[in-house]
């Protein structure tokens, strides 16, 4: 293991792996990304790994866009000699409820004027796109055909490659045990294979991002809760888009190998690290996917498991500096959503941290929002 580096980077998933890659791009040699497991073994790696661009808020949707802008081309991109596996089957949004119908009509709106070119779709619209949905409850959907779902292994270990040819050095099996601050500055990671001394640390370290900011000395708003999903047998091909509803509480995906993977959220899921699974879960999540789909009744269930929403106050990421330890950055708290965020966490975070104009201004995302109350809850989340 180096002893010195310019950037540590705490957490080997989507986000982690981008910044550093979007770092060495841009010249920064001595990048070391650590990650307890392998790569994507936390949140990336249980994730859904849908990729949308209908959100609430315009923060939101511009990192979303820009996100699914690069997976278009990211196997070029990242020269992997793998494929992602992006499918751009669109997702259809079901609302089940007049105010999440008049929801739906001003997210379109937005999306529309940020170059998103989402519609609503009346119900005869929405069978056409999905013959076998059951309709019977719902009041209308949203759709774009852009939306998509990857494989987020592979994203992963493209941008790892990636960044690894470009100079930056990955440990895996690795476990950060502290972080050292002086006079109010980051000076040394310290892990189970040796410390590494540096003036700039990223936690990009998902469902266990306040646990790093802890060893700096530092509280962050966010706190982790578990998401569970399942994944069925292969089936012969039934749905094309994305199927989400909020008010439902379900999405669900038909995956290139032909299993279904779908998941929900619960309010009453634990606030800590567990990763384990449920019967309440199962039962609940068989009983909406079925009324949403009716062939799913004859799906036989593989597996199912759970990962962690690292979520915060207004369902929008944590990005930027932290201004009582100078050298320590965020790329957390993204609330179920870090996975489709990866590609511009990564290269608005190397912006951020070197200084040059962003390309998205990220200002609104940092820390001190919530010390100021300037939150804006972002409406679409499951």
């Amino acid at each position: 293991m180096v002893k010195t580096a310019e950037v540590v980077i705490i957490g080997g998933g989507i986000s982690g792996c981008a910044i550093a890659y979007n770092l060495a791009k841009k010249g920064v040699k001595d990048v070391v990304v650590i990650e307890k497991g392998y790569l994507a073994s936390g949140a990336t790696g249980s994730c859904g790994a849908g990729i949308r661009q209908q959100w609430g808020t315009e923060m939101n949707c511009k990192i979303a866009k820009m996100s699914c802008e690069f997976f278009e081309t990211a196997n070029e991109e990242l020269q992997y000699d793998g494929d992602i596996e992006f499918k751009q089957g669109g997702y259809l949004l079901l609302a089940s409820t007049d105010k999440e119908h008049e929801q739906f009509k001003k997210n379109v709106e937005l999306q529309n004027s940020l170059g998103i070119h989402s519609r609503m779709l009346n119900l005869d619209e929405a069978k056409k796109i999905v013959p076998h949905l059951n309709t019977e409850g719902l009041v209308s959907t949203a759709f774009y055909e852009k939306d998509g779902h990857l494989n987020p292994f592979h994203a992963t270990e493209a941008y790892g490659k990636a960044a690894e040819r470009l100079g930056a050095k990955i440990y895996k099996y690795t476990e950060v045990t502290g972080i050292e601050v002086e006079n109010g500055r980051v000076k040394k990671v310290k892990t189970d294979k040796g410390d590494i001394e540096t003036k700039v640390v990223v936690n990009a370290a998902g469902g266990h991002s306040q646990v790093i900011a802890e060893m700096a000395g530092v509280d962050i708003p966010v706190y982790s809760e578990r998401h569970q999903i399942l994944v069925t047998e292969p089936l012969e091909p039934l749905l094309e888009p994305m199927l989400m509803s909020f008010s439902l509480n379900i999405y669900c995906q038909q995956v290139p190998h032909g299993g279904f993977i779908m998941g929900r959220g619960d309010d009453t899921e634990p606030r800590d690290l567990r990763v384990t699974s449920s019967w309440q879960f199962l039962d609940e999540m068989i009983k909406t996917a079925t009324r949403v789909l009716p062939p799913l009744k004859k799906a036989r269930l593989l597996r199912q498991w759970a990962g962690l929403y690292n979520m915060t106050p207004d369902r929008q990421p944590i990005y930027g500096k932290v201004d009582e330890v100078e050298g320590f950055y965020l790329a957390v708290g993204f609330s179920g959503h870090g996975f489709m965020f990866g590609p511009a966490t990564g290269l608005l975070m190397a912006e951020y941290i070197l200084g040059e104009e962003p390309t998205i201004n990220i200002d609104m995302l940092g820390l001190k929002r919530f010390e100021s109350g300037d939150l804006i809850l972002e409406p679409s989340v499951v």
